[in-house]
């Protein structure tokens, strides 16, 4: 079974990567400051939902915040779809832990902004917001304001508000991580029904070693700083995903793998 293979210290690149990463280091405070990350390489295929785990301080969120171009790298490179990461870019979406929804602009507004922001076809957008607002099951929520809704439906509404540009890649840094446990699983599963709806290229950053196997591809676990890759493998249980599948000893036996890879490195905190 794939959960007991040997990895390699590296994870090979998949055929065509949409995201390839090479080489990936980054020092704060320059040459004599604080490594964060330390030759980091994969890639990512087109479509592929790949979690990355580790715990705090590895660096995971730096590396999200490279891949969305807004930190440039010590050395090395990120390239999405053959063109360098060197700035913000239209075709990247990023989802925070935070949703960090306008109070004063209602779900439809709050979706809307990054088309009026980036000067979109108002009609258009407005039409994809609706469909994308039916989607996560808001239908009937457009014209309510954050402060009338639940933190999951708050979540929902940055994560399609990410969408609304048809992005190449979408970031997600812990989107569930300020949620309560039920709601949290129930977030799992409901992203999982996004993504196999729209098949988007995702990178998603946490430090739950159960939510990194439910929802990804493949896993990549990361060490304490300096993050390196301790290990990367594929997760091959079928789709869709319910919460059961939590139960079953493969599950249990991938979770067991990241744990291993984490602790081998320094351990969770």
């Amino acid at each position: 079974m794939a959960a007991t293979q040997m990895p390699s210290q590296q994870p090979a690149a998949p055929a065509g990567p949409a995201i390839l990463v090479r080489d990936l280091s980054l020092t704060y405070g320059g040459g004599n400051g604080v490594l964060a990350l330390d030759r980091i390489s994969f890639g990512i295929g087109d479509g592929e939902f790949v979690a990355v785990v580790g715990p705090s301080g590895c660096g995971k969120s730096t590396l999200l915040k490279i891949l969305a171009g807004l930190l440039p790298p010590s050395t090395g490179q990120a390239v999405l779809r053959g063109t360098p990461i060197d700035g913000p870019r239209r075709d990247i979406g990023v989802v925070f832990q935070s949703p960090v929804l306008f109070p004063w602009r209602d779900v439809l507004a709050n979706v809307l902004l990054p088309a009026d922001v980036q000067h979109l076809d108002r009609p258009a957008m407005r039409q994809r917001a609706l469909d994308l607002i039916k989607l996560v099951g808001l239908t009937g929520f457009e014209h309510s304001y954050p402060r009338e809704l639940s933190g999951g439906m708050q979540q929902r509404v940055g994560i399609i508000r990410a969408l609304i540009h048809d992005p190449a890649m979408l970031l997600m840094d812990e989107p569930f991580g300020a949620l309560d446990a039920m709601t949290r699983e129930t977030m799992n599963v409901e992203l999982q029904r996004i993504w196999m709806e729209r098949r988007k290229t995702v990178l998603f950053i946490t430090h739950s070693t159960s939510e990194a196997v439910f929802l990804a591809d493949r896993v990549i676990a990361m060490t304490p700083r300096p993050g390196r890759i301790a290990d990367a493998f594929d997760v091959t249980l079928p789709r869709p995903r319910s919460l059961d599948v939590m139960n079953t000893e493969a599950f249990g036996a991938y979770v067991k793998r990241v744990r291993t890879a984490l602790n081998s490195g320094g351990g969770l905190d």
